[in-house]
């Protein structure tokens, strides 16, 4: 399984110290990507249960990708041995640190965000890779994520499959979908 290389872009695993340019990206990806799939009340509904996941850096399975000529954070995303399937830290109702079983279990396809300066550029489909690619290296054959509405189309176009869809989030009367979907590695 080959990683693809993006020209004019570098990865790498992220660190404690990009929290803080990691939560701008999503919080502007949120805001932004989620339109035209959600409305403003989901949208507000949905930053209950989205963002930050710092297991994912302490983890280093969370990679980065910058532009190269600007330095710019363009996306973010991660994987993950552990059976929280969705939510940033503050969504502790999702939350579950048990260590999944290597071929047995689906790793956790984490946290894909693309700043909405750098969307169309195949960032998605290269973060989706390496995540895929270390998940495999790490030794599990599949993999499981919870896609956003505005996701769902990538995560078709990678090759994934819907398992099931659910409310992610609901506050109020209002209702967030989400997609479990899975995919062989």
């Amino acid at each position: 399984m080959a990683q693809p290389f993006l020209e004019g872009f570098s990865h790498r695993p992220a660190t404690g110290a990009d929290t803080d340019e990691i939560a701008a990206l999503m919080d502007a990806a949120i805001g932004e990507l989620q339109r035209g799939f959600l409305s403003p009340e989901q949208i507000t509904v949905a930053r209950s249960i989205m963002g930050l996941d710092r297991q994912l850096i302490a983890d280093s399975t969370y990679f980065i990708v910058h532009e190269t000529a600007s330095g710019r954070l363009a996306a973010s995303g991660g994987w993950s041995r552990r059976a929280t399937l969705y939510g940033g830290d503050h969504s502790t109702a999702q939350r579950n640190a048990a260590l999944l079983r290597m071929g047995a279990d689906a790793a956790r396809i984490r946290a894909m965000y693309t700043h909405p300066d750098f969307t169309r550029r195949g960032l998605g489909r290269y973060v989706l890779s390496v995540c895929e690619q270390a998940a495999h290296t790490a030794g599990f054959t599949h993999v499981e994520l919870m896609a956003t509405l505005a996701g769902e189309p990538l995560y078709r176009a990678c090759g994934y499959s819907e398992i099931e869809r659910i409310i992610s989030a609901s506050t109020g009367g209002i209702d967030v979908p989400g997609l479990r979907m899975g995919k062989v590695i």
